[in-house]
């Protein structure tokens, strides 16, 4: 069981839950890494925009320093989901600054991005982000973000640093940001531990093993947010 694995099949089923999955069909990622998202949806005919921030960006270093930082076509590839062939003629790779995405990254059917607006320095940044992104749609396209969620704490958190985490009125805020605007996001609720992994808590050193982790004095988990935007 990992975050990181639901995180990418939470996107996925809300992507091809709503149709978008398709040749034609054009998809724009955020913060992509080397996540297999890429592969998976440029197999499938989507024409792709992924992004993550420029090489000479100096926030890059700790990505590129772990092997999770997108620098060509070439560190997406993984033939085992995607012939090397469809993956370069169906994806083009730019760099872009999350905090200020470029005015002409518009008309998508889609876009996503996997655990990435909450290292944008601040809580307002990654929800100035969402609404942002929202922009890049077409109308009634699909935004699809998966981010930290504090479990422990509907006050307390981490606010601003490298990592925020992001509370329950968090979403609430989001969700009211949303609705004044048009778009249709439910309301974000959270279930009650639904079985024995929700109880197995990853703490430093992380091994990608378990669903809820301790991040400072919090525990953490992956949420995902599916707006889709105003006709």
């Amino acid at each position: 069981m990992s975050r990181k694995a639901w995180e990418h099949v939470a996107i996925t089923r809300a992507v091809e839950a709503a149709g978008l999955l398709h040749e034609g069909s054009r998809g724009l990622g955020f913060g992509v890494g080397r996540e297999p998202l890429v592969a998976d949806f440029a197999s499938r005919g989507v024409q792709l925009v992924a992004t993550d921030l420029s090489i000479e960006d100096p926030r890059a270093g700790a990505w590129a320093a772990t092997g999770q930082h997108a620098l060509s076509v070439d560190s997406l590839r993984d033939s085992r989901i995607c012939p090397d062939e469809v993956l370069t003629a169906n994806t083009q790779v730019r760099a872009v600054d999350m905090n200020r995405i470029p005015g002409d990254l518009r008309d998508f059917d889609f876009v996503w991005s996997s655990c990435a607006f909450e290292h944008l320095g601040t809580l307002e940044a990654g929800l100035a982000f969402v609404e942002h992104s929202m922009e890049c749609l077409k109308p009634g396209g699909l935004a699809v973000h998966t981010t930290e969620f504090n479990l422990s704490s509907n006050s307390g958190t981490v606010t601003e640093g490298q990592t925020v985490i992001y509370r329950q009125h968090d979403m609430d805020d989001l969700h009211h940001r949303m609705k004044s605007q048009g778009h249709d996001m439910s309301p974000f609720t959270v279930g009650p531990p639904a079985g024995l992994f929700d109880h197995i808590i990853d703490i430093p050193p992380y091994h990608d093993g378990g669903l809820v982790v301790r991040l400072d004095d919090f525990l953490v988990t992956s949420a995902v947010v599916i707006v889709r935007k105003a006709e």
